[in-house]
């Protein structure tokens, strides 16, 4: 299916839920020329990079991810509930202003600490970089506030605007320094323009169309605010951290203790399978969080979660499918002989990619239903379960570090799936209803994997 029908083909699944339909539409349209800029990149950029190199991009990403979605201190989730724009206003400057001050923390304390940190892991490659850690943090950080008062505003071509333009500049620069044979910085920097270039392009629509909501900012506002929406820099913060870490922090510590570059073929595997799962499911958790606290209100959460349910499994469980079946032999001939690695490793994230893909977008509902608490407490739950996991791994049989993740990782959001769906109405009756009336759709994208599987074994050995 090509991507213009798959965007159709979502916009015509979710008609029946109006606006959440065309937002949904909207999001996917431009996610999905940003993900097919950079799908299509990944078979140059891994010519000109080393798997060692994609080594060192993985660490900076992993620590970038935990740090970077901490730095509002998790008001920029709530920008979109308030019913006054003066309220979610003074949100959007706690939101910012809060990256900006741990982002300078976080350059004080690399400036002190992080050569000798890097070097003590065991990830000595990273030291020279590790300046760019407190940059990244604060563009997506500040691309993160700006993005949720979009949401708020329902402005979702201009969210949609924007991943492109960071899918095509952070490809640039990667593709314009490799040429150059910059090294790992290029991976890097790339990386970071991908991540916070949206910044500039909202803050400026913000700026043109609702600065004047900034004249009722004050000290008394934003203590009010941050005294109404506590609940997220004291429980969500923590909960993004212990959800990030849970995906990231693992990468670190196979960095740290495998040998050779496994590090750089997760990040490829992951990257593989985070095409679909961002064109969809990103959107789908974007739109879900700017409808939900309506549909709450009115008493029709679970039917519009249902609906979801239904759109997600129709349109991203068989792409997931497919691509986990076929990556073993498809992996080597896209991205080089150096790379089959990747292949194995995809298959194993394939029950993970799919099972998050189906929580995450409905995970909003923790939000929207102030269960922040208990969000933290699931999320610890899960980064102890991977760690634990890949200490066994190491302890018993150290070359699958990497499969253990994947399998803990699934088994956690599984559970997550349980929880999510659960509080916000659909029980798991109403849950397998729905599988059984998407399950044509699954079974085909699974069959033409296996076809398709089949086809390349056979022609390799004629």
């Amino acid at each position: 299916m090509s991507l213009a029908r798959l965007k159709l083909a979502i916009q015509s699944r979710l008609e029946k839920d109006g606006g959440f339909g065309r937002a949904v539409g909207t999001l996917v349209g431009g996610t999905a020329s940003a993900q097919a800029v950079m799908v299509l990149a990944l078979p140059v950029l891994t010519r000109l990079y080393t798997p060692e190199q994609f080594s060192v991009l993985a660490v900076y990403v992993s620590l970038l991810g935990m740090l970077s979605v901490i730095a509002c201190l998790r008001f920029e989730i709530a920008i979109p509930l308030p019913e006054h724009d003066e309220d979610a206003a003074s949100l959007l400057v706690l939101a910012v202003g809060s990256g900006l001050i741990l982002s300078l923390l976080t350059g004080g304390l690399v400036l002190l600490l992080g050569g000798g940190l890097v070097n003590r892991l065991g990830i000595p490659e990273l030291s020279p970089y590790l300046w760019m850690v407190p940059v990244g943090m604060w563009m997506a950080s500040a691309y993160a506030a700006t993005q949720y008062w979009a949401t708020r505003k329902k402005n979702f071509t201009g969210i949609a605007r924007t991943r492109m333009a960071q899918a095509t500049g952070g490809v640039g620069v990667q593709a314009g320094a490799g040429l150059l044979g910059t090294g790992s910085i290029g991976l890097l920097a790339g990386h970071m323009v991908s991540s916070g270039a949206g910044f500039l392009s909202l803050g400026h629509q913000f700026w043109q169309q609702d600065r004047r909501l900034l004249r009722h900012v004050n000290l008394d506002s934003l203590r009010k605010v941050a005294t109404k929406y506590q609940r997220f820099p004291k429980y969500a913060t923590f909960e993004a951290f212990a959800n990030s870490a849970g995906s990231q922090l693992p990468v670190i510590v196979i960095a740290a203790l495998a040998i050779g570059p496994e590090a750089g073929f997760l990040l490829l595997a992951t990257r593989v399978m985070a095409a679909p799962m961002a064109l969809v499911g990103s959107s789908y958790g974007q739109a879900y969080l700017a409808h939900a606290p309506a549909h709450l209100r009115e008493g029709r959460l679970t039917a519009f979660t249902e609906n979801v349910l239904e759109g997600l499994l129709k349109i991203g469980v068989g792409p997931l499918l497919f691509m986990g079946i076929v990556a073993t032999p498809v992996i080597a001939i896209v991205f080089g002989k150096e790379w089959v690695r990747t292949g194995g490793l995809i298959m194993w994230l394939t029950p993970w990619c799919v099972l998050k893909f189906l929580s995450s977008p409905v995970s909003m509902v923790m939000h929207v239903k102030q269960k922040q608490r208990l969000m933290l407490l699931m999320q610890l739950l899960g980064l102890a379960v991977r760690l634990l996991a890949i200490w066994l791994a190491f302890e018993i049989a150290p070359p699958y570090m990497a499969e253990s993740f994947a399998v803990a990782a699934a088994l956690f959001y599984g559970f997550c799936c349980l929880v999510y769906y659960r509080l916000a109405g659909v029980g798991v009756e109403q849950a397998i209803s729905v599988f059984s009336r998407c399950a044509v759709v699954v079974l085909w994208w699974v069959l033409a994997g296996l076809a398709l599987r089949y086809l390349i074994g056979f022609i390799r050995v004629v």
